[in-house]
């Protein structure tokens, strides 16, 4: 890791991305792909449960539109159990939202 001059009272301040790199490591790597697909499939979640909790759904109603059990709603929500991409379409629609992908080769 490179020294940066970033420091402040006296003492060394790293970024995130430095951070990331020493714990979890670097950019490429099996388990640092891993975790930033985690984190962006949390993002998702978090997505939901504000657009869900805006149009003033519960979790009962919002399974009931698309045909799913409360506990799948909630699961994809906290990004807990496998949930298919199917099951986010439709989610997204039943909210009503526009969903685009964006693909990058490596």
């Amino acid at each position: 890791m490179k020294k940066s001059a970033n420091k402040q009272g006296g003492m060394r301040v790293y970024t995130l991305d430095e951070i990331k790199d020493k714990h979890i490591g670097k950019r490429g790597t099996r388990v640092r792909e891993q975790y930033e697909f985690e984190m962006k499939l949390s993002e998702v979640g978090d997505g939901i449960r504000h657009l869900r909790k805006q149009r003033k759904l519960t979790q009962e109603a919002l399974g009931e539109m698309i045909g799913v059990q409360k506990a799948q709603i909630s699961k994809l929500e906290s990004n807990a159990g496998n949930i298919t991409l199917e099951t986010v379409l439709r989610v997204f629609s039943a909210l009503k939202v526009n969903v685009s992908f964006k693909f990058k080769a490596h």
